[in-house]
C-alpha cells in the first residue's frame, strides 16, 4: 500500500513539474496577458485593458518604431512599463515636452530604444528617463480585449474607436 501511494505521489509530481515547465516555457518564449494601468497610453490603452504580449518579437530583434512594447522600469526591476516605441538605436529623437517652445533632440545610442507613452502630457517615459537598454523589453503587445469585455458588462460604455491610431495593435 505504502509502495502504491508513493509511486501515485511521484508520478504527480513528474507531470506538475512537466506542466510547471512547458507553462514557463510558454510565458517566457511566448506570451501572456497583462493587465494595463495608468494614464500613459490613453486613448490607445485605457486603465485595466488586458493585452496580449507577444514574446518572440523581441527574441528575434524584431521591434520596430510604432510598436508598443511591455518593458521591464528602469527605476523598479519589479514593475512593467507599457509604452510605444518611438526610436531605435542610431535615431534622432525630440526630448523635450510637447509645449517646449524650443525643442532639443538627442540620439538613441546602440542596444538602446526610446520609449514615450501616446497621453505625452501625462507619461513618465524616456523624455525623463532616458532610452532604455533593449535588454529591459519583455515583448510587443499584439492584442488588446478591452472591448470584447466592455461588450459584455453591464454598465460598462466603452468609447474606445478601433481605428484609434494603434498601429498594429489588434483590437477585440
Amino acid at each position: 500500500m505504502f509502495r502504491q501511494v508513493l509511486g501515485k505521489t511521484l508520478g504527480f509530481v513528474g507531470y506538475t513539474i512537466q506542466y510547471g515547465c512547458i507553462a514557463h516555457c510558454a510565458f517566457e518564449y511566448i506570451g501572456e496577458f497583462v493587465v494595463c494601468s495608468g494614464p500613459s497610453m490613453e486613448p490607445t490603452i485605457v486603465n485595466h485593458d488586458i493585452v496580449f504580449n507577444e514574446r518572440m518579437s523581441r527574441h528575434l530583434f524584431k521591434i520596430e518604431k510604432g510598436d508598443i512594447v511591455i518593458a521591464k522600469s528602469p527605476f523598479d526591476p519589479h514593475m512593467n512599463i507599457c509604452k510605444r516605441v518611438v526610436g531605435l538605436e542610431g535615431d534622432k529623437v525630440c526630448t523635450g515636452a510637447p509645449s517646449d517652445l524650443f525643442k532639443t533632440h538627442t540620439y538613441v545610442p546602440k542596444g538602446h530604444v526610446w520609449l514615450e507613452g501616446d497621453n505625452l502630457t501625462n507619461s513618465s517615459d524616456s523624455r525623463n528617463y532616458g532610452p532604455i537598454p533593449y535588454a529591459l523589453i519583455r515583448g510587443r503587445v499584439c492584442l488588446k480585449l478591452s472591448i470584447l469585455l466592455c461588450c459584455h458588462v453591464p454598465g460598462c460604455h466603452s468609447n474606445h474607436d478601433p481605428g484609434n491610431g494603434s498601429g498594429n495593435l489588434l483590437s477585440i
